[in-house]
């Protein structure tokens, strides 16, 4: 008798990013730990930065990071492709350059059988490949629910370093991927995502932010983080309260995965819970302008997985995907979206 695996999604709590704990409730345990004054330390979890920076020499610095998460697509060499690329973006967006990667894998091997995690391996293989990146082994344990990620290293220099500290009062504000990939993610668990929304959604979040990273460092960037489980307005938050800036965002200049914004249209949007959760965090701090309708309220929010870089960059940068905004003096730790 042939017997057929689960999807993998069907085996998920939260798809990708969604699955994070939420900011609210983090924060304030990070906030808790002790604090480290090593002087190496360049960036540490005081700011919620991307990855940890460590000055080895006046001219490197180590970035180091992790990243895992439950499945979001149902291909399992596309969820591998996915989550090597949300690892590898931490560092992209510290402004350093990944180069060794270790496997994180948790997996219930009696029941999916070992096809289906070499698929999961191969893709993450894949992207560490066309990244130039050695993975170079892991670890893995038994778990009834499939996780997959890496914990990578890289480097920068210490002059070259991206935090997401130090934005600029009076630069614009860059996102250079479009997001909503996490409303898709929940359309296709109820079956209302199309194959070719679905293809597109895969697309985005399997290309790497190598380019915008280079590109951001080269135009002068003050600050730069990515898009992911928090939502956009949530990364903006961190961004501007670790900075002490306001910022300003255009609604409708906010890029959308093409077909998304018309999923959030209905009378019962696919709105993920950690969506949900991001946009009661990012409230406490936003002032929605009038005129911004619901749909954008909820992109503005979306969980993303393997999102874009968030950039505060010189007006008339030239960098890939659209200028969203710009940053602000104050009112400090506020934001604006009209």
């Amino acid at each position: 008798m042939c017997v057929t695996s689960p999807r993998l999604t069907e085996l998920s709590h939260g798809a990708g990013c969604a699955c994070k704990l939420p900011a609210a409730e983090l924060h304030p345990l990070l906030g808790a730990l002790p604090s480290n004054n090593d002087p190496a330390l360049l960036v540490g979890n005081d700011t919620a930065d991307d990855a940890a920076v460590y000055r080895v020499s006046d001219a490197l610095a180590i970035v180091t990071t992790v990243d895992f998460f439950t499945p979001i697509v149902d291909d399992p060499a596309d969820f591998g492709r996915i989550a090597a690329t949300n690892a590898l973006s931490d560092v992209y967006a510290m402004g350093g350059t990944p180069i060794t990667a270790l496997n994180l894998v948790a997996y219930p091997l009696d029941r999916l059988g070992g096809e289906i995690l070499r698929e999961i391996l191969g893709g993450g293989a894949a992207v560490a490949a066309e990244a130039g990146v050695s993975i170079v082994g892991g670890h893995s344990i038994d778990d009834a629910e499939p996780k997959y990620g890496l914990a990578v290293t890289g480097t920068v220099h210490p002059d070259r370093l991206v935090r997401n500290s130090t934005a600029r009062a009076g630069h614009d504000l860059f996102l250079t991927k479009p997001i909503g990939g996490g409303v898709v993610s929940t359309a296709a668990k109820r079956g209302l995502a199309p194959k070719a929304l679905v293809a597109e959604q895969v697309r985005v979040m399997t290309t790497l932010n190598r380019e915008a990273s280079v590109a951001a460092v080269a135009a002068g960037a003050s600050a730069m983080t990515d898009v992911t489980g928090f939502g956009l307005l949530g990364h903006l938050r961190e961004m501007v309260t670790a900075a002490g800036v306001g910022a300003e965002v255009e609604a409708g200049a906010v890029p959308a995965i093409e077909g998304v914004l018309d999923l959030l249209l209905g009378d019962e949007p696919p709105v993920a819970g950690g969506t949900r959760r991001n946009r009661t965090w990012a409230e406490e701090v936003v002032d929605w302008g009038p005129a911004v309708p619901e749909e954008h309220r909820w992109l503005l929010c979306d969980a993303m997985t393997s999102g874009g870089l968030l950039v505060a960059a010189p007006p008339g940068s030239d960098l890939p995907g659209a200028r969203i905004g710009r940053v602000t003096g104050a009112p400090a730790g506020r934001i604006s979206v009209a």
